[in-house]
């Protein structure tokens, strides 16, 4: 099964919570509304702030707040920043790194590399604000 980790999850949980918010929220704000533990709260904020996603300002009226517009923010930048390259397989990550030894001479390695820059485009394709949308939009997909 390919899944992204619970983190990742909550962080994009988080940045939707912000963006719907349109204003500063605590960690503690951010938990009771979002039902996540504090802790793991502060602990992904803190991530999204050191990866440019969020400012942090001290203070009563501070918090945590989108540091672009949510428009700009791609569902594909937040996950390689939470959880690392958008992969499904060893060889789709960085091909020609030498990482499988059968890279080379592999049937599926061509179709694989293909497979997995349709995922990343179409999670480049998802913005925050998209996510943030009380009606999400169906994508259209092609079969």
């Amino acid at each position: 099964m390919i899944r992204m980790s619970k983190m990742t999850d909550y962080g994009i949980v988080l940045m939707v919570g912000l963006a719907r918010a349109g204003s500063a929220r605590t960690a503690r704000q951010l938990a009771h509304e979002t039902e996540l533990p504090l802790s793991t709260v502060a602990k992904v904020l803190k991530s999204l702030n050191r990866n440019g996603f969020l400012q942090s300002t001290r203070g009563a009226q501070g918090g945590y707040s989108l540091l672009r517009s949510a428009d700009r923010i791609r569902i594909a930048d937040l996950i390689e920043a939470l959880e690392g390259p958008i992969a499904l397989t060893e060889c789709s990550s960085a091909p020609g790194d030498g990482q499988c030894s059968h890279e080379q001479t592999c049937p599926v390695r061509a179709p694989w590399v293909q497979i997995n820059s349709a995922v990343k485009n179409a999670l480049a394709d998802i913005s925050l604000s998209d996510m943030s949308a009380p009606s999400f939009r169906t994508l259209e997909v092609e079969r």
